[in-house]
């Protein structure tokens, strides 16, 4: 089993930033691949950044690519998302992922084996 808890929503202006942190507990050694999704009312969960075990690859929707910065640090367990260039549209609910013991498909949420309960980020215009 693992546990995911995020941490470090909250408001921001258009422009400004936020940064969110995923604390890992329980079988965090077989964590491979980590992602962040997002999910505003009436939309489907989307795939907003993952990045390898190790650190040196990442993928980021186009939508945020250039703003948002994804970073783990394994000795701590911790997964983070740095956002930047904030936009209202970037509203949503945040979610980290985590494949256990595998590693599958990065974008498709259904590739992720744990997920944390989720932490609001507003950004106001």
């Amino acid at each position: 089993q693992v546990q995911l808890v995020e941490s470090g929503g909250g408001l921001a202006q258009a422009g400004g930033s936020l940064r969110l942190s995923c604390a890992a507990s329980g079988r965090t050694s077989s964590i491979y691949t980590m992602g962040w999704f997002r999910r505003t009312p009436g939309k489907e969960r989307e795939f907003v950044t993952a990045i390898s075990w190790s650190g040196a690859n990442t993928r980021y929707a186009d939508s945020v690519k250039g703003r948002f910065t994804i970073s783990r640090d394994n000795a701590k367990n911790t997964l983070y998302l740095q956002m930047n260039s904030l936009k209202p549209e970037d509203t949503a609910v945040y979610y980290c992922a985590a494949q256990v013991g595998r590693i599958g498909g990065w974008r498709p949420w259904a590739q992720y084996d744990y997920w944390g309960q989720g932490t609001q980020g507003t950004v106001s215009s």
